[in-house]
């Protein structure tokens, strides 16, 4: 037991204390994500707007999200993640403010845009902080790092949050903003001063000035918007599936996530760090397996039991493939486009999320829920083989250079 917690602690050692602060403003800022969860609520229950007209604006976030994710990994390659993580969080937490102000449908709709264009800029530069701070051998644990202080981050916020929006629903604007100005805070007092640690691309790894004209980089790309496409089914035809079909309560389908959760939080990083030595691409392809076998097995079983099994299945799926391909990425940037690279990997994620409800509602409907889970089999087997024709391309080269 004393071995095994001794390998424990070692996955969390090594990481320079730079990343350890970055995690505290990502938990911060992550804790006071409270607007997104309850804005429809909000809007349909407080100001009375339609269901529809509520889907309206949470368009206008999912379309400022993608031009967010754009514009922060390009300014980082501009400014630095330093100065767009600042500015980010500072005017995102004056705009979570200004949105509880209004009242208008109009005004709703393009404050909300702003305010997720500025918002979703901090995640690209984010990100890319991290990967600037963690040498390349560490890079994947700085990553997951990451996840793990969004993760429990988001766990802690909405909770809090809807204590506040019983009390009062703009309280959570203003806590909302309050939680982003602290980050800034944060960010100012202890990362002003940080420098990137500068790497040499290696001679698999060829230096390649951007990333439209890096042809393996957009096909990964392409093949992780498949992959999202699917995973934020779990947002969306997932929790209705589970209540339909296998008629679990809120509360148990609740629990099913928590489950998600705290797999991640106690195993991801031990997870990674056990990997770093061995090809990425084939634990992506791994991973591809685990995670679409979660969804493809769910008409084979109703009971609560089987069901966790799938969420395991589908959760080691996440650690393998979203933290690795990250860290792939981030490994064949170079130091001058690397924001770049990371802007359209948050880019990618919020497309997916954008098209997910329109995908999943529509095979739901058109297809129904037996051969919707079905057909991400093939989805699964399609993405597994773009993965292999990528390893097959670099010729199994290691992309985690030590």
């Amino acid at each position: 037991m004393k071995n095994l917690i001794n390998k424990y602690k070692a996955s969390y050692s090594g990481l320079p204390k730079e990343a350890w602060w970055l995690a505290i403003v990502v938990f911060v800022n992550r804790s006071g994500m409270m607007v997104v969860f309850f804005m429809t609520l909000y809007l349909t229950r407080k100001l009375g707007f339609t269901v529809a007209q509520a889907g309206q604006v949470m368009t206008y976030w999912g379309i400022g999200s993608l031009f967010g994710s754009y514009l922060g990994g390009w300014l980082s390659d501009r400014w630095g993640t330093y100065k767009v993580q600042l500015y980010s969080l500072i005017w995102n937490g004056i705009g979570f403010m200004v949105l509880g102000q209004m009242s208008t449908l109009p005004s709703i709709a393009i404050t909300i845009f702003i305010v997720a264009v500025i918002g979703e800029a901090f995640r690209p530069a984010n990100i890319t902080a991290f990967t600037e701070i963690c040498p390349p051998k560490i890079r994947a644990r700085g990553i997951v790092l990451n996840r793990l202080a969004a993760n429990l981050g988001i766990a802690f916020g909405p909770a809090v949050g809807g204590f506040l929006a019983r009390v009062n629903y703009s309280y959570i604007f203003w806590v909302d903003g309050i939680t982003c100005l602290v980050a800034a805070v944060v960010v100012f007092g202890l990362l002003r001063n940080v420098k990137p640690i500068r790497m040499e691309h290696t001679e698999e790894q060829p230096v390649i000035q951007s990333p439209y004209r890096d042809g393996l980089f957009l096909m990964v790309m392409g093949l992780l918007l498949a992959v999202g496409v699917v995973f934020f089914q779990i947002f969306n035809i997932w929790p209705l599936y589970m209540h339909e079909v296998n008629g679990f309560l809120e509360d148990q389908i609740g629990l099913l996530l928590t489950i998600n959760c705290l797999l991640l939080v106690v195993t991801e990083m031990p997870l990674i760090h056990w990997l770093e030595k061995h090809n990425p691409l084939r634990s992506i392809m791994a991973g591809i397996l685990f995670l679409f076998s979660g969804f493809f097995l769910l008409p084979f079983g109703n009971s609560y039991s089987y069901v966790v099994m799938t969420v395991i299945l589908w959760t080691v799926g996440e650690m393998l493939v979203f933290p690795l391909i990250a860290t792939f990425i981030a490994n064949r940037a170079n130091d001058q486009n690397r924001g770049q690279y990371m802007g359209l990997f948050t880019l990618t994620f919020s497309l997916a999320f954008v098209l997910g409800p329109i995908c999943g509602s529509t095979a739901y409907e058109q297809l129904g829920h037996r051969m919707m889970w079905l057909s991400t089999g093939g989805i699964g087997l399609i993405v597994w083989l773009g993965f292999y024709a990528v390893n097959k391309s670099l010729k199994g080269f290691k992309a985690l250079p030590t």
